[in-house]
């Protein structure tokens, strides 16, 4: 028997108190709300954020994403948000080959709505360099 989970969607989507969080094209009525009640700081100024919630609907809007890696804090996420189910535009795997494309790696979905679904991406941690090879001793 499957458990239904108390957690709200801003906790489930991992949004704290002191936040930066842009939303752009997603059309919900309440987020604005619950992201307040949640204590993120919402901010017009693009730039280190630490949540962006991005509409990706099409190919045109997937093809946006590059733009909006620059947006994001070092351990920043973009939330891509997208129609599921049979009125869906764009699938999963389309969503994630353009984010992969930009450097981002998938690390989590959630439930936006009922009729949404979102995606979080972050960047990818970078490889440490390899350490060069100790000297043969003569």
């Amino acid at each position: 028997m499957a458990t239904v989970s108390t957690k709200s969607r801003m906790d489930k989507i991992g949004v704290k108190g002191g936040m930066r969080v842009a939303v752009m094209g997603v059309k919900d009525p309440t987020l604005s709300a619950e992201l307040a009640e949640q204590g993120a700081v919402p901010v017009s100024e693009l730039a280190n954020l630490d949540i962006l919630f991005y509409a990706a609907d099409s190919a045109g809007e997937l093809g946006r994403i590059e733009a909006l890696v620059p947006m994001l804090a070092e351990k920043g996420a973009l939330w891509i948000v997208s129609i599921k189910g049979k009125a869906a535009t764009v699938q999963h795997a389309e969503v994630i080959d353009a984010a992969k494309a930009r450097g981002l790696i998938d690390n989590k979905v959630v439930a936006f709505s009922p009729t949404q679904t979102s995606l979080r991406f972050t960047r990818a941690k970078a490889v440490a360099a390899a350490e060069p090879a100790a000297e043969p001793v003569a």
